[in-house]
């Protein structure tokens, strides 16, 4: 098993990839290289991957707010182009969803990208994601390696813990390559 390398301008870029960083490490590493620090662990990723390879900094992508936002929530209001999850919206949801309405990750991106569909169109929406994930094992996005890694262990390997669970991922993390849940994974319990 090679070690994982410490993060530093040495490090190139396709070995910066091939390896786990905690989202803190890389805005760290852009803090003292002068590299813009916003955005998701995705975008923080090819940042740092683009300045070890050029050595020039990717500015961040700038997100314009906008200053006009709707007053009045009603089932038949269009969903904002710039919508943003507020406290006005939630208190609409939870007045037509109910009160274990939340603002699930699935149901922010269905708003995000479904401007000029109403809010009815919304609850709808959101009573079909709500099945979905019922139904079945609903997506984990890209950034949260963590929580897919978790969640594939125990759908192979029903009855083991948390804690064996925890040292597993800990293992895989510090491995060269992707960062999914193997079978082979096991191996370091039984190094105990």
């Amino acid at each position: 098993m090679q070690e994982r390398p410490e993060l530093s301008i040495k490090t190139d870029g396709k070995t910066f990839r091939e390896f786990y960083y905690l989202k803190e490490e890389l805005v760290d590493f852009c803090r003292k290289n002068g590299l813009p620090t916003s955005g998701g662990k995705v975008e923080l990723t090819d940042r740092i991957a683009y300045f070890l390879d050029t050595g020039e900094i990717l500015e961040a992508k700038s997100v314009k707010k906008s200053t006009a936002y709707v007053v009045i929530i009603d089932k038949s209001t269009k969903i904002e182009s710039d919508f943003v999850c507020s406290e006005k919206h939630r208190a609409f949801f939870k007045e037509n969803i109910g009160n274990s309405f939340t603002f699930n990750v699935a149901f922010q991106k269905w708003l995000k990208s479904n401007a000029g569909k109403t809010y009815q169109d919304a609850i709808d929406a959101y009573y079909r994601i709500m099945e979905e994930k019922k139904k079945g094992k609903s997506s984990i996005d890209k950034q949260f390696e963590y929580n897919t890694y978790i969640r594939d262990f125990f759908a192979e390997n029903k009855g083991r813990s948390l804690d064996e669970a925890i040292k597993c991922w800990k293992y895989k993390k510090q491995l060269r390559g992707h960062n999914r849940y193997e079978s082979k994974d096991l191996e370091v319990l039984e190094n105990d």
